[in-house]
């Protein structure tokens, strides 16, 4: 009896540190569930790759579960054609871009409904219609960003400019005094065809009196962009930075146009906010304005093109545990501090989040911001085009610029390509 009594009691104090370990297994397990996740994402802003894989470690090491591999695109018109490629494939980023509009429908299918998430109370109502389809948000702004002429204004002083040109006939005076005081007017990177296919021919389509029923003409070809004199006033504006531009502009990329610029090589660029930090790290004191595109000299709606360029969307075929932390991820940038420093203190962007201040965005972005809240604005209409037009509209601004057209060839070559891509 004595010997079962302390086999009873071995047993006892055996089973002791077992039931101990079963009471503490319930944390291992709740560890567990945060397994280690890797989320992909497309960022096509090259002018913040370092700034955003900085962004990217602070929220790592907030969430140590997570790791984001960040995939940089940019510069070149991105034509989307590898990420095409990759969805088609089942192998698509789990965060990546969508202009909206028109590019919203068209990928839908990929895109993930981020109606219920929580940044959308702080976004600018204004812009989520471009992404909203049948009710549901199917993107998050990235920012609002503005475009125009940047200048550089001490070298304007030393060419004894003393206004900013406010129509073609002054913007021409001013590339003359610039060219005499032996300073190139103007950096034309023209390698770069969406700043012909989106950006130059975007300010003849807002130029128009009614833009929206312009666009609606041209499709049912009540309209016509080779008989419209708008489009010749651009082309006009078009000649004057060739011959005051730099050589060999159609070799000359984003990064060697940027460099014209900021080394004071060339005095104005056809560029936007978004090349603040660039300027920032080249050339951090040049004193430099932001002034309208005058493409005649009636300039009745003369005005900084301010919009949402780009929206970052959730891919709707990623796994639920990625889908979830990639939409965290989002909230993440918009909601917490670490986030919101990032936006405005490093990538300098103009916020499209009204809880968001805007205290060191830089000169470029805080022009942007000025002329949008007093109305002095109109948008970006290429968004509204048909799909894939705009780099037929690029590809055949660089045969103008390289001689390869004259200038009805060119509006001949818009209005074809715009009467096919409509009926597709």
């Amino acid at each position: 009896m004595k010997n079962r009594f302390l086999s009873l009691l071995l047993i006892g104090a055996v089973s002791l540190p077992l039931s101990a370990c079963q009471d503490e297994a319930p944390p291992e397990k709740t560890e567990k569930t945060e397994r280690k996740i890797t989320l992909d994402l497309r960022n096509p802003k090259v002018e913040i790759s370092t700034q955003f894989e900085e962004m990217t470690r602070a929220y790592e090491r907030e969430n140590p579960h997570v790791n984001i591999r960040v995939h940089t695109v940019g510069g070149a018109m991105d034509d989307l054609a590898d990420l095409k490629a990759e969805m088609a494939t089942g192998t698509g980023p789990d965060i990546f871009t969508n202009s909206g509009y028109e590019n919203a429908k068209l990928w839908q299918n990929y895109l993930e409904d981020l109606s219920g998430e929580p940044w959308i109370d702080q976004a600018y109502k204004e812009s989520l219609p471009p992404v909203t389809l049948d009710g549901k948000i199917y993107g998050m702004p990235v920012n609002l960003e503005g475009y125009g002429f940047i200048y550089n204004k001490d070298l304007f002083k030393q060419a004894g400019i003393t206004e900013q040109p406010a129509t073609l006939s002054e913007l021409t005076a001013a590339a003359e005094k610039l060219q005499n005081a032996g300073i190139t007017p103007f950096a034309t990177g023209y390698y770069e065809d969406w700043k012909l296919g989106d950006h130059l021919m975007n300010v003849a389509f807002a130029q128009q009196k009614d833009t929206d029923a312009f666009i609606r003409n041209l499709t049912n070809g009540t309209e016509k962009i080779s008989t419209n004199q708008t489009f010749k006033d651009l082309l006009a504006l078009l000649d004057l930075t060739i011959k005051y531009g730099n050589d060999n502009p159609l070799s000359t990329d984003y990064t060697m146009e940027v460099n014209l610029f900021t080394s004071e090589k060339a005095a104005i660029i056809q560029q936007g906010n978004w090349i603040q930090p660039m300027i920032d790290q080249a050339s951090p004191d040049m004193n430099i304005g932001f002034m309208p595109i005058p493409i005649n000299d009636r300039p009745l709606k003369e005005a900084l093109v301010v919009s949402v360029p780009n929206y970052w969307a959730v891919n709707k075929q990623s796994i639920p545990e990625k889908k979830k932390e990639a939409k965290k991820f989002l909230n993440w940038m918009v909601l917490s501090e670490q986030g919101k420093r990032f936006m405005t203190e490093e990538f300098k962007f103009i916020p499209a989040f009204k809880n968001i201040k805007t205290d060191d965005i830089g000169p470029l972005a805080e022009e942007t911001l000025r002329n949008y809240k007093d109305g002095n604005t109109v948008p970006s209409n290429w968004f509204h085009f048909p799909v894939e037009i705009r780099e037929e509209f690029g590809a055949a601004t660089q045969l103008y610029v390289g001689k390869q057209l004259n200038r009805n060839q060119l509006l001949n070559e818009y209005q074809k390509s715009w009467e096919r891509f409509s009926k597709e």
